[in-house]
């Protein structure tokens, strides 16, 4: 059974404690990167079918001058020369260019900026013949749902895959019991999806928009626009745990048969031989630039930000379509002490578009804040009601979720090494501040 988090020892954050624990495999000091907002906490993609309430996360490396490897690669782009790249683009789309009928590329997304600009350029600039896909968000905004339209308008063809919806909540809910994670079942089949489609209908070419390198990812990849296939892929079923949990528990506690666990399975190795798939960061071969991405979503697709700013942060156009966005980066403030001002502003930063003074500004207005625009029905989506899970609803201590109950959760995934109880608040015992 899955119990109610126990009391927290306070004592355990004391802001005069010296022995502090570390959760997550993560540094213990705290660096900040001297260019962004960036800290040494920040995690990096990994294998996200391994990932169980132990593992330990790969974080940002820095050098030793301080600056952050997404920094490092921000500067490497400005000496690359874009025209070539761009020559190896139109060479890439050439070989798998068609003219028969079919669907040349795939391009995972969800309407927002960066799928709308991936999808255009493609089509328009080297005459691909794109068909996009996409993985359902949790809880579309109206705003979301929106964009999704007018990219679909603006004359995309489009896969749209909602996942059974009692099994992605209950996916959902132990992801986040066990990981503290409410975006892992929809990244696994984010990831998943495409690749899988793409082998279903005989599309040799997939596009992403940006390589995580420009995040932090490690630099090994860096000289290459092709993802990395293991990446995404095993075939070792012992190896695979959905939100935190073996498959074999999904299936005996939980009720889940194999066609509900299908679309969060990682593909086979042996696809990628058989179809012959080719994965590919656009990011790699043209300058990436939020803001470009965002002019030319408006200009071409009637793309329109939020009316509101997210969350945590004070942007408006992007990480708009789900209403889990913004308890996305409210976990990995809690868990890593960087949420989605911090993000925001340090690819700002890096792009030229804020200098790092004006980034820690926003840092501290805005990372961290509590998204209590859409918390009730968050509460409502990853409850476990006995009527609608009438057997997985018996693993739970608490199948309903509240704010006490939510805030218990939170609590237990802070880490006393980032982390101090001041008496009446909680507070990151090291934050950023300007050089």
């Amino acid at each position: 059974m899955i119990q109610r988090p126990k009391p927290l020892d306070k004592l355990n954050y004391a802001p005069d404690r010296t022995a502090r624990e570390v959760y997550y495999g993560l540094p213990v000091e705290i660096e900040f990167c001297r260019k962004c907002t960036y800290s040494n906490q920040k995690p990096n993609s990994e294998r996200e079918y391994k990932h169980k309430p132990n593992s330990q996360k790969p974080t940002v490396q820095f050098d030793k001058e301080g600056v952050c490897y997404a920094c490092r690669v921000a500067e490497d782009k400005e000496r690359i020369d874009w025209d070539l790249r761009r020559k190896e683009l139109e060479d890439l789309c050439n070989r798998f260019r068609r003219n028969d009928g079919h669907y040349d590329v795939l391009i995972p997304g969800s309407g927002g900026k960066d799928s709308f600009f991936a999808s255009w350029v493609l089509k328009n600039e080297f005459g691909m013949n794109p068909l996009t896909v996409t993985w359902a968000p949790h809880i579309y905004t109206d705003w979301g749902w929106k964009n999704f339209e007018a990219w679909i308008n603006s004359g995309f063809p489009n896969y749209l895959f909602t996942p059974n919806g009692r099994s992605h909540r209950l996916m959902t809910r132990l992801a986040i019991e066990r990981l503290f994670h409410p975006f892992q079942p929809f990244m696994m089949g984010q990831m998943y999806f495409p690749p899988k489609l793409a082998a279903q209908l005989g599309i040799k070419l997939i596009f992403y928009g940006e390589n995580p390198t420009e995040y932090g990812n490690s630099p090994k990849n860096r000289p290459e626009g092709e993802k990395d296939w293991d990446y995404i892929s095993t075939s070792n079923p012992d190896d695979i745990f959905l939100s935190g949990t073996s498959v074999r528990e999904l299936k005996e506690d939980f009720g889940f048969s194999a066609i509900d666990l299908a679309p969060y399975m990682p593909p086979p190795p042996e696809m990628r031989e058989e179809s012959q798939i080719d994965i590919r960061y656009l990011g790699y071969y043209t300058k990436w630039h939020p803001q470009k991405c965002y002019y030319v979503a408006v200009e071409h697709g009637g793309f329109r930000a939020a009316p509101e700013r997210n969350a945590g942060t004070y942007s408006k156009y992007c990480s708009i379509d789900d209403k889990m966005d913004d308890f996305h980066y409210y976990t990995t403030h809690v868990k890593f002490g960087i949420g989605k001002a911090t993000y925001d502003t340090a690819h700002e930063i890096r792009n030229g578009d804020i200098s790092r003074d004006e980034g820690i500004a926003l840092v501290k207005r805005y990372d961290g804040e509590y998204p209590a625009r859409f918390d009730s029905e968050f509460f409502k989506y990853i409850s476990v009601p006995e009527i609608e899970f009438p057997r997985a609803y018996r693993q739970f201590e608490n199948p309903i979720v509240d704010r006490a109950y939510f805030d218990a959760l939170t609590d237990k995934h802070r880490s006393p090494h980032l982390w101090n109880w001041t008496g009446t608040e909680w507070k990151l015992r090291r934050a950023i501040v300007p050089l």
